[in-house]
């Protein structure tokens, strides 16, 4: 039988409540051990009860989600699974979540109050699932991140092209490794995060602000620029291609790949094909094996790839089927990925 996973429901919509106490409960393994409705109560109750997982409302009177979450961490650290409306002010509190902590997040799909929450039911699940068995410590490990100004715009070469997959964990994770890249690097930066539309933009906006390099969302048919690390889209597809001498970036409507899209292993995949040996594909923090076949094709083409180690990763999934294949050229932890993603682009 399954451990009974324990969880706390916090929303200030009552219809909100109702509905995710009945998705969860309708499942053997997960148990509502109690619901509050603001941030005030949710940290009393995380204090008394201790439950496994908190799903926190992003929106709600009082004290926010964010500043709850903050307080959480602080007095009782437990999984939190955020849920955010589609608006650009939520997917900003969520990034800003997930780099304080937050494991996860679910995007309500029509509002604060989603009268068709029910159809994300299985997403739910899952997530509440993967947060229970995450390490709580990891989220609370915090490395200093440097604003920098940006340089001025220069002319740079391309020695290399550098693809980074990851999941969940992944916002974190990135917090460390995009900062860390020199703005003068010989190579253009494409990273698949797992999200669906409109948070990858507020997630580029926030590595922007504290990077040295440029980070953007990659758009169809723009050329790739040494120096710069573009984002996949929500819920498209994102890869390259040649064309008179130039290397594009295509976005595309393109079907989902283990049930991913964005997906690391079509980026990965992609990008071998055009670029071959001058690949270096980073896999990071998430859960599943996304990103494992793109990685095959990389080695196939003698490029070189970096794994997340264990040490530091969130969810370790996505690196850990890479390295059981056989396919990671350097297993690091996170805060040593942006010097190795450096010297591998230098190197002769």
């Amino acid at each position: 039988m399954k451990k009974e996973i324990r969880v706390l429901i916090v929303d200030d919509s009552a219809f909100m409540r109702m509905v995710l106490r009945d998705i969860m409960n309708s499942e053997e393994d997960l148990k509502v051990v109690d619901m509050a409705s603001d941030g005030y109560h949710a940290i009393e109750k995380v204090v008394k009860l201790r439950p496994d997982v908190v799903t926190l409302d992003v929106e709600m009177p009082r004290l926010n989600g964010l500043d709850a979450l903050r307080l959480i961490m602080k007095k009782q650290p437990t999984p939190v699974i955020m849920l955010s409306s589609l608006t650009q002010e939520g997917a900003d509190i969520t990034i800003e979540a997930l780099n304080r902590g937050a494991v996860d997040f679910i995007a309500k799909p029509s509002g604060s109050i989603s009268t068709n929450i029910r159809r994300m039911k299985d997403i739910i699940i899952d997530k509440i699932r993967v947060a229970s068995a995450v390490d709580v410590n990891k989220l609370l490990v915090s490395r200093p991140v440097k604003v920098v100004k940006k340089s001025p715009s220069r002319i740079i070469g391309m020695k290399k092209i550098v693809a980074i997959g990851t999941s969940t964990g992944g916002p974190k994770a990135l917090d460390i490794v995009i900062p860390g890249i020199p703005a003068n690097i010989a190579a253009p930066i494409l990273v698949v995060q797992h999200m669906p539309p409109g948070f990858t933009a507020s997630l580029a906006n926030r590595l922007n602000k504290i990077s040295n390099i440029r980070v953007k969302e990659g758009e169809n048919g723009e050329k790739l620029i040494s120096g710069v690390a573009y984002i996949a889209p929500g819920d498209k597809q994102m890869g390259i291609y040649e064309d008179r001498g130039n290397l594009m970036i295509s976005v595309k409507m393109e079907e989902r790949i283990s049930g991913h899209r964005p997906s690391a292993d079509y980026l990965f995949g992609s990008v071998a094909d055009v670029a071959k040996e001058k690949v270096v594909a980073v896999i990071m923090t998430g859960m599943g094996r996304d990103g494992a076949k793109g990685c095959a094709k990389v080695k196939f083409y003698n490029g070189k790839v970096i794994a997340e180690s264990r040490e530091t990763c969130v969810v370790y999934g996505m690196p850990k089927a890479v390295v059981e294949d056989g396919n990671a050229d350097h297993i690091l932890p996170s805060y040593e990925i942006a010097k190795k993603i450096n010297d591998l682009v230098n190197e002769v």
